[in-house]
């Protein structure tokens, strides 16, 4: 993805940001790589997560949740810094049923940028990328009214 002129956000400053936000902090997601243009995020098995007591596997809003952090994460590395970001679409198929009592993983890169909105796209899944438990497609406003790491928390 070819970047802009303009300066970004440092990707140290998203993290550290990001990793407050009461959301991310209650779901104990955790930022692993921080690149510009894509992001890995984790989430640990928990039993406060469980979607249904039989199954024992996380719930799909954690899911949920999880892809659409790093695919936001993953837009603030590409715009300008001072932009904020909102999440405009986000479409998950869910490929198979998570494996009980397993962290999960959440990648996003973003593949595509205009002035105003960035595209991502990305996976869920245990150990291989290869074996998906979910993908999603994402788009993110620039400018509009959302979360921006300079802004006051």
């Amino acid at each position: 993805m070819a970047m802009t002129e303009k300066e970004h956000y440092p990707l140290s400053s998203i993290r550290s940001i990001l990793q407050k936000l009461p959301h991310i902090e209650a779901l104990g997601l955790t930022a692993m790589e921080f690149n510009r243009g894509s992001c890995l995020f984790e989430v640990k098995y928990a039993p406060h997560l469980v979607g249904n007591i039989e199954s024992g596997v996380i719930h799909g809003g954690v899911i949920t949740t999880l892809l659409d952090s790093a695919g936001g994460a993953a837009a603030f590395t590409v715009v300008p810094a001072g932009a904020s970001v909102a999440t405009l679409d986000l479409r998950i198929d869910y490929l198979k049923q998570a494996e009980r009592e397993r962290s999960i993983l959440g990648f996003a890169e973003c593949y595509r940028q205009t002035q105003h909105i960035v595209f991502v796209k990305g996976y869920a899944y245990h150990e291989s990328p290869d074996d998906p438990i979910a993908h999603f497609v994402a788009s993110f406003m620039v400018g509009s009214v959302g979360f921006a790491p300079n802004a006051k928390q």
